[in-house]
Formats: structure tokens, sequence, C-alpha cells
């Protein structure tokens, strides 16, 4: 997504963030900016690392195709008998 931008690229979105938050504010969002990378990282990292867990736990196919009978023969009998 951003590999193509270039050092022109990236001195201009400097420059723009040096104007807008001003120099004393540019290293806390820098801070704030990193921490959400990282916490979006070990979420990822988490759900990946929880797949196969998770799939492991999944019906097989063959059970989950296997018909249920209820006893029940049409809708009419269900409402008459019940």
């Amino acid at each position: 997504m951003f590999s193509n931008i270039g050092i022109p690229g990236v001195i201009l979105i400097v420059v723009f963030a040096l104007i807008l938050f001003g120099p004393a504010k540019l290293p806390e969002l820098g801070r704030a900016m990193g921490k959400t990378l990282k916490e979006f990282k070990s979420a990822t990292h988490e759900l990946t690392s929880e797949a196969p867990v998770t799939m492991a736990t999944v019906v097989p196919v063959e059970i989950a195709k296997t018909p249920v009978h209820s006893g029940v023969e049409t809708p009419a009998q269900d409402v008459t008998e019940g």
C-alpha cells in the first residue's frame, strides 16, 4: 500500500505533520502510533495462533450432514399432536 510513496512523499508527509501538529506534539503522536501498531500486530498474531485450535474443534463434515429425525412426519401431525 505505502511501498510506492518514495522519499519526496515521505518528506511531504513529515512536513505536513509538523505544520499540522507542531514539533512538540509530534513525538507523542509517534509513540501513540507505535503503541497502536504493536497492539494491532499482537492481536493479529493471537488470532492467527488460535485458528488451528479452533479448526480442530469443528464438527467433521460427515457428522454435520447426517439427517436429524424428530419423529414428526408432517407439520400437520406436529400441530395436532403437540
